[in-house]
Formats: structure tokens, C-alpha cells, sequence
């Protein structure tokens, strides 16, 4: 179904269509790009609050600026579904986020006017910074401007670059879009300075006066431009009784201003557009803006509700007629929850995604003992070592894709001081619908290199349990991962007793002949569906659920070695260094001789799509697994192999 675009909005195919349009009009451009926002999602499903929050700022933006020639970078994307309409994938939307259609995030080769691929948070001000800085150099003039959430402000990264553009004489603009949400309400310091900033009348009329000098003054040169700033910042001191954050690293401070009144923000940005240096402009927006139930409701939950009724706010949910198994997340936050009870030691870390995952549930019962310290995944890592270097037991629950930026972290501050810190990653191997920024794909290649560090994965929610069981147990030293997918387990029945599991140890689960079949986590469970495929045919292979992929069950593998030659490893995570990998080399260390197929995730960057089409893409879905049976045995394949094999 075609989303039927209004009045104005049908004839913007391009930001030059917008420049046509008489000032006055963009009300009606922002109310129709709204409801166009509205109306898809609701049908499609998407992110949705955080870009119904932007839209006259989408729009003053693209009516202002000469994009794409002047360069837009949005940070982290869930806010650009405005932007990417207004710039000629209107009529393609509704592919936004499925398998083959538009990405969910900016992404450069799929529209020039994506200045920045983005997904992990806290990034615009670096690319704007480096893009501005290079255009200096080669004496181009255009603007840069980074359009950055309060939410991602909170990343190390965006002070880092702040810190630099302060020094630097570039073009560029930081709009700080401050709605006091990221997905789930935004924490620490730098949120309660901006809600004083934004909250103090009689600094905001100040403000507006001493903006209307610096105006008039500005024509007398540069020296009448640093008496009005100065005499700027110091008003702002006093009268917030506290320095300006951001003029303190010399960017040039402007607002804050009403987000959503575009003819005001039209007016401020082409003003802006004449004062050279790198400055800020602070926007204050609602998540949800224009959407009552969203406006109202848990912004949280609106983040990406899915398809909903848009005339009565209504989330539509499966409709369920026989219980299903839980989500992997869920079934870690009850745990935990579950072992603090009884070892008052355990302590929950998360970086900005309590509710992704599920730490919310310990951060409700046990407030004092779960954090969430904003989007600071290094600061995550690092604040969970220096919590077990006091005897405590750190869960530091990360989505896969995030631990990397903290890498660092893992090697420095956490192994190579033999920390006990039990790192559970989420959202391990592919995420679906958001992505290549959001896939776990190599976190078992990252990990498995480090010295002092244990990686396993459960294949159900039982092994879940009892890995995270393990891993509070006292131990001398080790960090300890346990990756675990997006999405559901499979066992409705999830609350078992919880048992220790020897750290090392893997299991066979079904005996077979000819061909063994490897595999570690969750995508074991195809292997059980392949396995009453193939018996149809004759064949009968062996299946092993490794459990970890560091330490390797060595005595397992020579049993394996020393009965099959030939082996399957199928894992949902990068082939190259991978648990594949993994078995390749312990088969090498001891001499023994086999034929090896490896099945996962190839060298190449796969795109969104469900997780069941990703993994048919990659060859180890339920098919792909069974031809490669067939293959090894010399059977004629039903079917060929996909392209990516």
C-alpha cells in the first residue's frame, strides 16, 4: 500500500522543490511530512518519536541550507526518516528497513544527500568537523552542520570532538536537539545543565537581547564581536550562576529556541550562517511532537512501537494461542535479578539501554545496585573493572555492536589486569531490521584473541541461565562473555533450576555418522530441524553444541576428530577469526586431518532484513545447512547453494 504523500509534500522531491516555496508555507509542509511519517510507520512500523520531534527542523534545515552541497550528518539516523523524504525517497519509504529497501539510517551510497553513514551514537560532530576542516584546506566555503541528540551529547566521543572544533576556525554548526530522551530517559549531568539552561527565563530573555546587539554590532568587525561575546558569556554566568558548558570550550552558544516553531528557526539559521567559527545552537524539541498518543504516552514505547492504529494510539501485539518462548533479554533480566537476590555482590551495568536489555528490570528492584551511564560504553567497561577490583561481580550487559567502541576497555582496564567482569552481549549476531551498524558480528573474533577471557554462548534459555549462574561464582580471575541473539529463545518453559557448567565443557546432542556438525549459541537449534530433514534422506549427522569458544572442549574435539572427517561449524557471527576459525586451528595444532566447512557470516558487509532472510543470505539458515550435509556427502544439492557461498 502507497502512502499518499499531501498537498505540498507530493511536489518535494528534492530540497530545491522545498526552496520554491514561499515561507509561509513550511507549516504546511511540516504538518504533511508529520502525518506522512505517521501514516507509514504506522502501516510499516520504524523508528518513529525521535523523527516526528525533528520535523521543522528537518525542514528548516533543507530550506536554509544548500544541501547536499552543504553537508548534513545526523546523529545516530532514528531521527532522519524527515530528511530522507525530503530528498527524493518519498515514493520508496515504505521500503524503509526491509530486506532490499531503504535503510533505516543515513547511509552515503544510498542518497548524496547522506553526508555520514551513522547507527552507533556520538559521531556527527567528528565527521562535520572533519569534513569542515578539509573543505578549509581546499578553500571551499560551504557549511557543515552536525544534528546531534542530547541523548548521543552524552558520548565521550562528541566532547572529544567538541574539544577540538574549540580550537579549530571551521564552518561549522552543532545543533544540540534536546528532548531529554535517547530511547529511555537520559541520565547524568549533562542533562539536568541543560534542563537548568533551558528552564531559566530570565536568562532566555537576556539571551534574546543580547542577540539582537550582537546582530547590529557584528557589522563593526571582529573586535566589536569579541566585547559582545564577551560581554555575552558573562551574562550567561551570572545569571545561570554557573559557566556556559559549551563556551567553556570556545563554541559559540546560541539558544535555546523552540525546536518546532520553523519560521523562528529559519530565521535563526540563515543568521547563523553569516557568524564564521564553529558554533551551537540548542533546540529544544518533544519526542513525539504532533502525535498525541506519543507526546503523552511512554516515550520509551514510542521510540519503535511497531505497527500501531494511528487514530487510537493503539500498539498492535502478536496475538498469542499457546505460550511462547521469551525474548534472550528478558530472560537475562529476570535472572538477574534472580541471582542478586541471593549474592548480594552482583551489580548491572548498562550504557543507555536499560530497557533494550531488560537491565530496567534489576534497575526497578534493585535500584542502587544496576546503572545506566548513559551512551559511554568505554566508561561502562572501565567502571566495571574498578567495581571488581573492590570484590564486587559486574554484569555488563552491552548490545554486540556497542562493545566495540569500548574495546579498548576490555583489553586494558578489564584482561590484562585479570578482572572477573562478566560481559553479556546482546543482540549477537545479526539484529534484523537495523542493519550493519547494528549486527554482532565479530564479537567472537574480537574476544576470542584476548589472554584472561572466557566466551560462551547458550543455544536456549536454560543454558542461558546456568552460564550466567556460572559466571557469578567466585573464580581467581578471567572475564567472562556470553553472547546471546535478538529475539526469542525456545523454551516457553524457561524458569529451570539453575546448575554450574564446567567452564570448557560442550555437549553432544545428538549422535550421527559421516558428518559432525559444530555449533555454538542459539543457531544450533536449525541443526535440530535439519537433522529430521536429512533423516528423510538417509543421512544422519552428528551434532555438538560446543557451549564455549573459549576454552575449547579439547577432549570433545579428539573424540570428534578422531571419528569424523568431515565437520560442519555454524555460527552466527564473522567466519574470518571466528569459532570456525577456531576448530581449524585446534585441528591443525594437533595434526589431525579432516574436511571443514565453515558456515556464518562471509567477509562482506550484510545489509537489514529479518533475521531469518540474513541468514538465508549467508547460507546458514535451516537449507543452507542441510546442503552443506549434502554437499560434503557428495549428494546432489536439491537446490543450489546461494550466491554468498
Amino acid at each position: 500500500m502507497l502512502i499518499q504523500p499531501g498537498k505540498l509534500l507530493s511536489k518535494i522531491d528534492s530540497p530545491d522543490d522545498l526552496k520554491k516555496l514561499d515561507q509561509a508555507d513550511l507549516v504546511q509542509v511540516c504538518d504533511e511530512l508529520r502525518q506522512f511519517i505517521v501514516d507509514n510507520v504506522s502501516v510499516y512500523g520504524g523508528h518513529f518519536g525521535a523523527s516526528l520531534g525533528v520535523v521543522e527542523l528537518t525542514v528548516a534545515l533543507h530550506y536554509v541550507f544548500n544541501t547536499p552541497t552543504d553537508q548534513l550528518i545526523w546523529d545516530v539516523g532514528h531521527q532522519a526518516y524527515g530528511h530522507k523524504i525530503l530528498t527524493g525517497r518519498r515514493d520508496s519509504f515504505q521500503s524503509n528497513r526491509i530486506y532490499k529497501g531503504l535503510s533505516g539510517f543515513p547511509k552515503r551510497k544510498e542518497s548524496e544527500y547522506d553526508a555520514f553513514g551513522v547507527g552507533h551514537s556520538s559521531t556527527s560532530i567528528s565527521a562535520a568537523l572533519g569534513m569542515a576542516m578539509a573543505n578549509q584546506y581546499k578553500k571551499d566555503d560551504r557549511h557543515h552542520i552536525a544534528v546531534i541528540g542530547d541523548g548521543a551529547m552524552t558520548g565521550g566521543l562528541a566532547f572529544e570532538a567538541m574539544n577540538h572544533a574549540g580550537v579549530s576556525n571551521s564552518n561549522l554548526l552543532i545543533i544540540l536537539n534536546d528532548n531529554c530522551m535517547s530511547i529511555d530517559p537520559n541520565v547524568g549531568a549533562l542533562k539536568d545543565y541543560l534542563t537548568d539552561v533551558t528552564t531559566s527565563q530570565t536568562y532566555n530573555k537576556v539571551k534574546d537581547d543580547v542577540w539582537r546587539l550582537l546582530s547590529k554590532f557584528s557589522k563593526f568587525g571582529k573586535s566589536a564581536q569579541e566585547i559582545i561575546s564577551k560581554v555575552e558569556n558573562s551574562m550567561k554566568t551570572m545569571l545561570l550562576k554557573q559557566s556556559n558548558l559549551f563556551e567553556s570550550l570556545n563554541l559559540r552558544y546560541f539558544g535555546p529556541v523552540d525546536g518546532h516553531d520553523v519560521h523562528h528557526l529559519t530565521s535563526v539559521m540563515t543568521d547563523l550562517m553569516k557568524i564564521p567559527g564553529p558554533k551551537i545552537l540548542h533546540c529544544v524539541t518533544v519526542k513525539g511532537k504532533g502525535y498525541k498518543p506519543a507526546e503523552e504516552g511512554n516515550a520509551t514505547t514510542w521510540h519503535a512501537p511497531g505497527k500501531f492504529d494511528k487514530v487510537t494510539g493503539e500498539v498492535f501485539k502478536k496475538v498469542k494461542d499457546k505460550p511462547e518462548a521469551p525474548k534472550y533479554q528478558d530472560v537475562f533480566g529476570h535472572t538477574l535479578v534472580e541471582l542478586a537476590e541471593k549474592n548480594d555482590k552482583i551489580m548491572g551495568i548498562t550504557p543507555a539501554m536499560p530497557s533494550g536489555s531488560s537491565m530496567n528490570i534489576m534497575m526497578k528492584a534493585m535500584p542502587d545496585r544496576a546503572f545506566d551511564v548513559g551512551i559511554a560504553e568505554q566508561h561502562a567497561v572501565t567502571f566495571s573493572a574498578g567495581l571488581a577490583t573492590q570484590g564486587l561481580i559486574p554484569f555488563c550487559n552491552i548490545y554486540s555492536t556497542f562493545m566495540q567502541r569500548a574495546y579498548d576497555q576490555v583489553v586494558h582496564d578489564v584482561c590484562i589486569q585479570n578482572l572477573p567482569v562478566n560481559f553479556c552481549l546482546d543482540r549477537a549476531g545479526f539484529a534484523g531490521a537495523d542493519g550493519p551498524t547494528h549486527h554482532g558480528a565479530y564479537d567472537i573474533a574480537y574476544m576470542r584473541c584476548i589472554p584472561n577471557m572466557i566466551i560462551a554462548a547458550p543455544m536456549n534459555e536454560a543454558e542461558l541461565r546456568n552460564l550466567m549462574y556460572t559466571s557469578q561464582l567466585p573464580r581467581e580471575g578471567e572475564a567472562f562473555t556470553i553472547r546471546y541473539p535478538r529475539g526469542q529463545g525456545v523454551m516457553p518453559e524457561w524458569r529451570t533450576q539453575m546448575e554450574k557448567v564446567t567452564i570448557g565443557t560442550g555437549r553432544k546432542v545428538a549422535d550421527g555418522k559421516d558428518v559432525a556438525v559444530l555449533t555454538i549459541g542459539h543457531i544450533g537449534n536449525y541443526v535440530t530441524t535439519v537433522r529430521e530433514m536429512l533423516s528423510k534422506e538417509g543421512l544422519a549427522p552428528a551434532h555438538y553444541d560446543m557451549r564455549f569458544v573459549k576454552p575449547l572442549d579439547e577432549e570433545l574435539l579428539h573424540d570428534i576428530f578422531r571419528n569424523f572427517k568431515k565437520v560442519i561449524t555454524v555460527e552466527d557471527g564473522c567466519v574470518m577469526g571466528g569459532f570456525g576459525s577456531a576448530i581449524l586451528e585446534f585441528m591443525a595444532d594437533n595434526n589431525y586431518s579432516a574436511q571443514i566447512k565453515r558456515l556464518g557470516i562471509p567477509d562482506a558487509i550484510i545489509e537489514h532484513g529479518t533475521q531469518e532472510q540474513l541468514h538465508t543470505e549467508c547460507n546458514f539458515d535451516e537449507a543452507g545447512i542441510a546442503n552443506a550435509v549434502r554437499e560434503l556427502m557428495g549428494v546432489k544439492l536439491a537446490k543450489p547453494l546461494h550466491a554468498n557461498n
